[in-house]
């Protein structure tokens, strides 16, 4: 199976617009024939069926070529981006990768790491001659794990036809969010515009410039976009769909998008490295409830965390415990609320605060103070204490420079009229440094 079906789609589109990138223009016919001419590449760099390869890129055109080329060699595939060459070597070698290819001003360089893994998650895929991928945590909250997938499982949701959008891939390339809006546009016959640059003036130009319909974002990128207002000098009347995961939504930030947006679809999505995406529907634009699901995946919730079971979910970690229950639910770690069929993520459970026995949940209290003026971006943790055994501390970047002292004060007061005793920040740190990682997601680790 593999890549069949998406090739039949490109030859079908032959001269229609795949992708554009650096404001170049590229074709279905041009990608069909990449993969094919890649193909050849790959036999020089004597990859076989079967070889854990690197690919250390971005969303270029002909990175997106080699993907598709390297599933149909039956690979097993770790996207890199942009990494510091610490991670990278650590990342390597958890993945115990045998070939590097670095892909630079569109000219690709192979490097032979000559590793010869007996990983029994790389066994199982050779066995069956499928494709595999390895997808590594951001580590925002946590040690970065790495999750084995067997590739056409994932693909093989794909196979069903969706509206064909002009589509920006906001999301990166290490990111099953970045890979899942690459196959999901290519394989309906949309257009996906790429680009490296991701401050909001770029994508606000872009939208303008290619008429995007479908912006895929972190509610981090989200908040930055809205304190820029640099949406107010671009026309980006072409906006259909504008979506965000990765994260949990600030519900001050939606309201505030919905406001800047009132006439685009506000779409909440769910996604993790272990699990893929799922279809979600959410109970209103304005609404943080979603429902979840679709055609391979089940949701039930246990202890108040909610577990899936789908047929696209993970072999397995490289290295961390497995996460499954004893009658094979993964269990996400993500606290929830339910009403019928929609559930309100909350965060993380090993996030939550407990402060004297009662429990603080840190977006809770984030929400109250995006509320405040000139707050850009607020990230909400604790701290042990030896009388309560924790505090709810706050980190907060502001707008503009102001008197940290007095508006110290002012938050506290804030916070004092609209959240109980035990939840108000009893430490607050005022300081300039940007609360995101390169994937545009809260740094919850202090």
């Amino acid at each position: 199976m593999s890549t069949d079906f998406f090739l039949e789609e490109f030859q079908q589109k032959n001269n229609n617009h795949a992708i554009i990138w650096n404001e170049n223009i590229f074709n279905y016919s041009w990608l069909e024939n990449k993969i094919r001419q890649l193909q050849k590449n790959l036999d020089s760099y004597e990859i076989k069926n079967g070889t854990i390869v690197a690919v250390d890129s971005t969303f270029s055109p002909l990175t997106i070529a080699l993907i598709f080329a390297l599933i149909e060699r039956k690979s097993i595939i770790i996207p890199l981006y942009k990494l510091n060459s610490k991670i990278k070597e650590k990342m390597l070698k958890i993945s115990e990768c045998e070939f590097l290819l670095s892909v630079k001003d569109e000219i690709i360089e192979c490097d032979h790491l000559k590793n010869n893994s007996k990983q029994e998650l790389y066994k199982k895929l050779r066995e069956k001659n499928h494709p595999g991928l390895v997808l590594f945590s951001s580590g925002s909250s946590g040690q970065q794990k790495a999750a084995v997938h067997d590739f056409n499982l994932l693909l093989e949701k794909f196979k069903a036809n969706r509206k064909l959008f002009i589509t920006l891939n906001f999301l990166l390339f290490d990111h099953w969010g970045g890979l899942n809006t690459m196959f999901h546009t290519l394989s309906n016959g949309g257009i996906l515009v790429c680009t490296d640059n991701r401050n909001p003036e770029n994508i606000c130009r872009l939208i303008e410039k290619y008429k995007i319909e479908v912006l895929p974002a972190s509610p981090s990128f989200l908040n930055l976009l809205l304190i820029s207002e640099d949406y107010k000098k671009f026309d980006l009347d072409s906006l259909k769909i504008i979506s965000y995961g990765t994260e949990p939504m600030s519900e001050t930030v939606l309201k505030k998008i919905c406001k800047t947006f009132p006439d685009v679809k506000i779409q909440q999505t769910y996604g993790l490295i272990e699990v893929g995406v799922m279809r979600s529907k959410s109970k209103r634009r304005d609404s943080l409830w979603v429902k979840l699901g679709g055609e391979g995946y089940e949701t039930r919730i246990r202890n108040g965390i909610l577990e899936i079971k789908a047929d696209s979910t993970m072999l397995g970690y490289l290295n961390a415990p497995s996460p499954f229950t004893n009658d094979g639910w993964f269990n996400t770690g993500d606290k929830v609320l339910v009403d019928g069929e929609y559930y309100k993520i909350l965060g993380r459970n090993s996030e939550i605060i407990n402060v004297g026995g009662e429990k603080v949940y840190p977006t809770e209290v984030e929400n109250v103070i995006q509320e405040i003026n000139n707050v850009s971006e607020v990230t909400v943790y604790g701290e042990k204490n030896f009388i309560l055994g924790n505090i709810v501390c706050a980190k907060i970047s502001l707008i503009e420079e102001t008197n940290k002292v007095e508006f110290i004060k002012h938050v506290k007061k804030f916070c004092k009229e609209r959240l109980q005793k035990y939840k108000i920040p009893v430490k607050i740190n005022i300081e300039n440094k940007q609360q995101y990682n390169y994937r545009f997601k809260k740094i919850r680790i202090q």
